[in-house]
């Protein structure tokens, strides 16, 4: 199997339906261990279940990344149980409410901070801690979201993180390549999660992607769990840096494809009433 024996760590799963599941179910059937945190009780009563079922019951951690002795205390934990790690899942993000809704310039400066010191800055803080304990052709992988490229409605300050965790991806690329770490970040299209909960108007998103993506359809976790199983097993030895797309297509739209009927004629690719 792909990822027999490799081990890892994945942070920031909410529940079984999320990202992060998708791509941990994925390693786990090609043979990976890894270990689980949580930010809270809440969570963690979701997340216990997913570790058993992955057979990583004595491998679950608290951890919040607003809290450096958190992330020291998980790279402890992590070296007392596990050893040596070959990879990284990094699935946190966060903008307050204020962040999310309303006219762009009048977000507050405390929630930006927020934003970027939760969905940016957690991630140097995490790999800085936990480097130590990374094999030296370990792989790191974040998730992004293609409002971070573009203008995405109701993205807001999320976007603007966003953006600067794909350039964090590419610097920390390159400061780690010369220790042969590679990392990587998967942009995927919209997905029923937890998080895109706080996305308004989500519903029209999943439709719009539906109709437009050269696909013509969404993307699973399972879909995107393969790619990101992919970008941390030895498969993808020689990419890093990257902002790998998993969206149907999405993304190399420039406007929706001409549509004709069967009478020839001309005709919009989707009202947005269907």
């Amino acid at each position: 199997m792909i990822m027999q024996g490799k081990k890892g760590v994945v942070l920031g799963i909410a529940n079984n339906k999320s990202i992060a599941y998708g791509i941990a179910k994925a390693c786990k059937e090609q043979g990976a261990t890894m270990a689980f945190t949580y930010l809270n009780d809440s969570l963690k009563k979701r997340v216990e279940p997913i570790a058993k079922e992955f057979g990583s019951q004595d491998f679950v951690y608290p951890c919040d990344v607003s809290n450096p002795n958190d992330i020291k205390t998980l790279k402890e934990s992590l070296e007392k149980d596990m050893g040596e790690i070959d990879f990284i899942v990094h699935s946190i993000a966060f903008a307050p409410k204020d962040g999310l809704i309303g006219r762009f310039y009048d977000i507050p400066k405390s929630s930006f901070n927020i934003a970027m010191d939760i969905s940016v800055y957690s991630l140097i803080e995490v790999v800085r801690e936990l480097k130590p304990l990374m094999n030296s052709n370990a792989s790191i992988l974040t998730l992004t979201y293609y409002g971070g490229a573009k203008y995405i409605p109701n993205y807001n300050l999320m976007g603007v993180a966003k953006a600067a965790l794909e350039m964090t991806t590419k610097y920390l690329a390159e400061d780690l390549g010369r220790d042969g770490i590679r990392v990587n970040a998967i942009s995927a299209g919209p997905i029923k999660t937890l998080a895109a909960a706080g996305i308004g108007e989500f519903r029209f998103m999943l439709k719009w992607n539906e109709a437009h993506a050269p696909l013509k359809k969404n993307v699973t976790t399972s879909e995107v769990g393969n790619s990101g199983m992919y970008l941390l097993s030895n498969l993808s030895s020689a990419v890093t840096g990257e902002i790998h797309y998993v969206d149907c297509g999405y993304n190399i739209m420039g406007m929706p494809a001409t549509i004709f009927d069967e009478n020839g004629k001309q005709k919009i690719a989707w009202n947005g009433d269907n």
